[in-house]
């Protein structure tokens, strides 16, 4: 174990978490990017110090993990690590140049993102399954499926993430500019409109919690249906699995909080948005995550093909 290298690590750290703002779960991921570098740089090259790091030992170590059949997207995370910290390092004078720069990222093969057609979409929102004649509703007439049925409602017209949907708190809910006030990733803010429907489904749940539940967690938003403490990620991903599984909403292979988040996208994109209003919406810090969505659906071209093409 490289003393020096870990505590230096644990500085680098700090200052991301409490100057950078960046959340629990990438300060564990860099964490653990830089311990397993550094456990590779000892047992490969001894007791080494932060200006013997070489960009040969970098491209060692990245050579490794893609033996062992790691994906270019694993791989380029950890090389983002990489070159945050050694820039940290050239900051605190640690270092003159960073040995990142010579070090190429594998390119990505970018995939479509899944997501589920606007007649599932309709389904959930008109509670009518699909595909069931013996049980037609999808969600109980209770408080714990309104509070599913609510779930559905604002990740697909919010698009928001699993994270912000489970600390949204109730304060957030302006009715005045019939908005919610999300809290993103690294602590930034951003302002989602909604619609008058929305509005009113968020405030009868409101309602509903208080009559329903004689205790729950103040001020967050959603709550768990019996014991009314706050969401939790397992049981949100589980219960949205469920109700897309059990009544054959959509295909798609994962079927998750996240694949919400695409369908609000994509049926933005596909129905004329700006791809730069949809990057704000969504809470993307460049417009090139956002530029996944562009494809165009088989539904898509067939319409625009009847519509335009003189034989059709």
């Amino acid at each position: 174990m490289n003393e020096v290298l870990y505590s230096l690590a644990e500085r680098f750290i700090s200052h991301i978490q409490l100057e950078k703002r960046y959340s629990e779960h990438t300060c564990t991921a860099y964490r653990n990017d830089l311990l397993q570098f550094f456990d590779y740089t000892t047992a490969a090259y001894g007791n080494v110090s932060v200006g013997d790091i070489t960009h040969v030992m970098v491209r060692s170590w990245l050579a490794s993990l893609m033996e062992d059949a790691m994906t270019a997207k694993s791989v380029n995370r950890k090389i983002s690590s990489l070159k945050s910290f050694f820039k940290f390092c050239i900051r605190q004078e640690l270092l003159q140049q960073t040995p990142m720069t010579k070090v190429v990222a594998p390119k990505i093969s970018r995939r479509l993102p899944g997501f589920i057609d606007e007649k599932g979409m309709k389904a959930l929102e008109d509670n009518r399954s699909p595909v069931s004649v013996t049980s037609p509703i999808i969600f109980a007439d209770d408080f714990e499926g309104d509070t599913h049925r609510l779930i559905f409602e604002i990740f697909y017209q919010t698009g928001i993430r699993l994270s912000e949907l489970i600390s949204l708190q109730e304060f957030r809910v302006d009715k005045g500019n019939l908005s919610i006030k999300v809290m993103g990733k690294g602590g930034k803010e951003r302002i989602i409109p909604i619609s008058n429907r929305l509005y009113d489904q968020i405030s009868e749940y409101m309602a509903q919690k208080r009559r329903q539940l004689e205790e729950f967690e103040s001020g967050v938003l959603l709550v768990h249906p019996h014991s009314g403490q706050r969401l939790y990620p397992k049981y949100v991903y589980l219960m949205v699995r469920k109700y897309l599984t059990d009544h054959e909403i959509t295909t798609f292979r994962k079927k998750s909080p996240h694949l919400l988040r695409h369908t609000f996208a994509t049926h933005l994109t596909n129905n004329g948005a700006d791809l730069k209003a949809v990057k704000d919406l969504l809470g993307h810090a460049s417009l090139t995550s956002t530029q996944i969505y562009t494809h165009t659906t088989i539904e898509q071209l067939k319409k625009v093909y009847q519509q335009a093409h003189p034989k059709a």
